[in-house]
């Protein structure tokens, strides 16, 4: 049951026939884990906090830098050289104190990826590294978590929800296969990025976080959504299950 304060708070949701109070209770009971509290992982944070998800797990082990505050608007001039996973921890508890965030200053790789996201509900990836998103990857593959998976490049954004372990459902690996590794990825330190772009796919992966959790509208895993921030335009492609995946496969 929700009380006097949360029907007050969460009353725009709760309008909504197709969250209503019984959604609302399910995010008051989600663990979401957040990878990544950079341009993409600041505004998902800020509003899974404001929905109301009871427990969020943020995985970040960098510190805020100056050229962050062009994107990452969790945090200020203040926060320079301090780690990004407390302080977006703090920020949060200050938006809604009904959440509680645990701030884990870590880099999840392959070694420790199964451990650590372990229990949660749904793991929303915004991280830069991509050595990283195939470790997340594979551990949501594994554990049978629902992962959002987020990423941007200049004025581009893609978005999609992998359920690999389901049939017919395609896995993270479906999509980009091993040919690449950390080395290989550019980085918006080199080619740049629009900062609002980075908003706009931080709040859909919020979202679509929010969609896994209340079951809200329609069932959109293994569909690929690309945002071109250029024209603007946004298509969507359904992604086939890779036979021959490594993690998901049954070749």
């Amino acid at each position: 049951m929700l009380n006097d304060v949360e029907l007050e708070r969460y009353s725009r949701h709760i309008v909504l026939r197709e969250i209503g109070g019984t959604g609302q209770v399910k995010l008051r009971t989600a663990n979401i884990a957040v990878v990544g509290a950079g341009g993409i992982g600041c505004p998902a944070l800020q509003y899974l906090a404001a929905a109301g998800v009871g427990r969020i797990t943020l995985f970040d082990d960098d510190v805020v830098s100056l050229s962050n505050l062009q994107r990452q608007i969790l945090f200020t001039e203040a926060d320079l050289g301090q780690p990004k996973a407390d302080v977006a921890a703090t920020a949060l508890a200050r938006l809604n104190p009904g959440c509680a965030v645990t701030a884990r200053p870590i880099r999840l790789a392959t070694g420790n990826a199964l451990a650590e996201l372990a229990g949660h509900d749904v793991i929303l990836d915004g991280t830069d590294s991509f050595a990283s998103r195939l470790a997340v990857a594979d551990a949501a593959c594994a554990l049978k978590i629902p992962l959002v998976s987020a990423a941007i490049g200049q004025f581009h954004g893609q978005l999609a929800t992998w359920r690999g372990w389901e049939a017919g459902k395609p896995c993270y690996r479906c999509y980009v296969g091993d040919a690449f590794d950390a080395e290989d990825c550019d980085t918006c330190a080199e080619l740049g990025v629009l900062g609002a772009m980075t908003g706009l796919m931080g709040s859909f992966a919020a979202m679509e976080a929010i969609r896994v959790v209340t079951g809200f509208g329609d069932d959109t895993s293994g569909k690929l959504h690309l945002i071109d921030g250029l024209s603007p335009s946004m298509r969507t492609i359904k992604m086939p299950k890779d036979p021959g995946c490594k993690t998901c496969g049954i070749a």
